[in-house]
Parts: C-alpha cells; structure tokens; sequence
C-alpha cells in the first residue's frame, strides 16, 4: 500500500492598497505630534532616520545643505515615493512642498511609508 503525501508550502498573502492619494495631508502633523516635532525641531536629524526607513542611504538628505533654492533631495525623495506607491500629482507641487515646507514633506512621507506598509501574512499548511 503506498501512501501520497502533499505538502503545501505557505505562501505570502498580501494586502492590496490601490489608493492614489496620500495617505494624509502636507499639514495633517496631529496625526503623530512626537514625530512631528522631531521633524520641526531637528529636521536634519529626522530626514535621514526617514531616508533610512525608505530603503536609501542615512547620509543622503545631508547633501542638501550644499544645494541651492531647491531641496534637491527633499524633492527626488517625494517623487520617487510618488512612483513607488502610485500616488497623483507633479514635479511643481512637489517641488513647492520641498521648497517651503520640508519638514511637512518629510512628516508625510514617513506617515505614507508607515501606512502603506505591506503586512505579509504566511498561511500555515494544512493536512489533506
């Protein structure tokens, strides 16, 4: 008599956010008040634990104090997240955030990077 094993392995399942918008406002800081005022108050400091957290080099926002008018690295970070997650908008309005109000942008794009987090749950394999 022979018997026949099956063996399933778990595979990730993954939750789909197909919002193109961002998860929170430019100026929504009551959301998480501790964040926001580690970003007002040392936003340095809170760029590059935020450029970390995306996949990018520490040091990277750093490289900002040698630019000119325009945040460069403020900027291509809020593009970029824009492209990663799908999010609407322009180069302009990006550009205007990350000219007058980098500690904002930084605020959202760590808000938006922790919301659209992507929980991966493994389905334990069942006998048949």
């Amino acid at each position: 008599m022979t018997a026949k094993v099956v063996i399933r392995q778990p595979q990730p399942v993954m939750e789909v956010r197909d919002s193109d918008e961002w998860g929170s406002g430019i100026c929504d800081c009551c959301e998480n008040v501790p964040e926001c005022c580690f970003a007002f108050w040392c936003c340095p400091c809170f760029a590059c634990k935020t450029s970390r957290d995306y996949g990018q080099n520490l040091c990277l926002p750093l490289l900002e104090i040698f630019g000119g008018c325009i945040p460069p690295i403020t900027m291509s970070m809020r593009v970029s997240m824009r492209e990663r997650y799908g999010i609407k908008g322009n180069i302009c309005r990006d550009c205007a955030y990350a000219t007058f109000c980098p500690s904002c942008t930084w605020c959202q794009m760590s808000r938006e990077m922790r919301r659209r987090k992507i929980q991966v749950l493994l389905i334990g394999a069942k006998n048949t």
